[in-house]
């Protein structure tokens, strides 16, 4: 069959579907959800005086979590332990065992003397109180 004026762009157009296929595949697309998350995953919000982080580590302990905060980043380290201790044949093995960091850059300073953590229902919260110069602090205008 000879080559005719349809034959090379269709060709390029394959090239942009793999292309499009591949990326999607590696950048977590919603039709192709193959992107590792980052663990855990976390919120962060702000009132008037704290920062909050909740962070979702089902099956974790207190004991196997540390929380460490300098100058405005946040680190939460831990690890989470082997499904099974014997050997096994797995089917399907989506929940990634070992240590972990995640560190996450905060958008203000806090003080780090009063931060505060706790585990309730395998999510960990964390109360971090804003530095004083990061508190929002009303001006007196004179007339």
């Amino acid at each position: 069959m000879l080559a005719n004026r349809y034959t090379f762009p269709m060709v390029g157009r394959l090239g942009q579907e793999m292309d499009g296929l591949f990326n999607s595949i590696f950048d977590g697309d919603s039709v192709y959800p193959f992107r590792r998350r980052a663990f855990p995953a976390v919120n962060v919000w702000e009132d008037a005086d704290c920062l909050y982080a909740e962070a979702e580590v089902p099956g974790l302990a207190m004991s196997d979590l540390e929380v460490f905060v300098v100058g405005n980043e946040l680190t939460i380290k831990g690890r989470r332990g082997d499904q099974k201790s014997e050997v096994v044949s797995y089917h399907r093995q989506e929940r990634a065992a070992g240590t972990f960091a995640r560190v996450l850059t905060l958008p203000y300073p806090v003080n780090s003397e009063k931060v505060e953590a706790s585990l309730k229902d395998g999510v960990l919260t964390i109360v971090l109180p804003k530095a004083e110069e990061a508190k929002p602090r009303k001006i007196l205008i004179n007339s």
